[in-house]
């Protein structure tokens, strides 16, 4: 769908103010076209600047990187910052929050679960043996295997996308463990040990069951699956 400057589209968005109202809603607000190329951040700006300071949600860089923008457009998880208004191929977009997580008010949602299950896996490079003079070198090969794990920027995408992260209130959630995987495949680190240990359980790697939502939402094109995957296969080798 083509849409020119001067053009006009409806934004649905979710409201919600726990503190006064008794329930969520819809509001439409008219977004103007101004330049090709508009993100969907650039419409919600364009409504909490000229139009309804009262709208809450999160961003920052505006750059597909601090994931602080995360939301539901049109059915689908991403970054407001990464959706191109016209790729959505109609003048309605439906947005809200994140699913699964307590919304806070309007798209903005508590993260507090979400980071406690990250920082559970520890995810920083754990040292058994004193630090070099200047670096820990790594060779090229070593160095490529953690391509597809480190770019994760924690918008929360994938895991709000996975049914077993809003049915079990215990699991890791695809992001957590493709964070899990990027320090245990890390030729750097020496604790991949104990965080193989953290996700061999009912709610770590096994509770996966290949839905591939967080594939679909992911809005960097990684692939917590196959990362969850590549873990499972580590802790089976552990038993070989």
């Amino acid at each position: 769908m083509t849409l020119n400057v001067g053009d006009k589209v409806i934004f649905k968005v979710f409201r919600y103010n726990p503190e006064k109202d008794e329930a969520p809603y819809f509001q439409d607000y008219e977004v103007e076209i101004r330049r090709r190329g508009m993100m969907v951040l650039d419409g919600l700006n364009q409504i909490r600047w000229e139009q309804d300071g009262t709208l809450a949600y999160r961003r920052s860089c505006r750059e597909g990187v601090c994931g602080s923008d995360g939301m539901n457009i049109c059915g689908v998880n991403t970054t407001s910052c990464m959706a191109h208004i016209e790729d959505y191929n109609t003048t309605t977009l439906t947005i809200k929050p994140l699913p699964g997580f307590p919304v806070i008010k309007d798209l903005v949602v508590d993260f507090t679960d979400f980071f406690n299950k990250y920082f559970m896996v520890k995810p920083y490079l754990i040292e058994r043996i004193p630090p070099p003079e200047k670096e820990r070198l790594q060779s090229v090969e070593d160095r490529a295997k953690l391509d597809g794990l480190y770019e994760c920027i924690l918008c929360g995408c994938c895991s709000s996308s996975c049914p077993f992260y809003w049915s079990d209130k215990d699991y890791l959630g695809p992001s957590a463990m493709l964070n899990a995987a990027r320090f245990v495949f890390d030729s750097r680190d020496d604790g991949k040990g104990e965080r193989l240990d953290i996700v061999n359980n009912k709610h770590g790697v096994w509770r996966c069951h290949t839905v591939l939502n967080c594939i679909t939402a992911c809005p960097k094109e990684l692939n917590p699956t196959k990362a969850i995957a590549m873990l499972q296969h580590e802790i089976l080798k552990r038993k070989w």
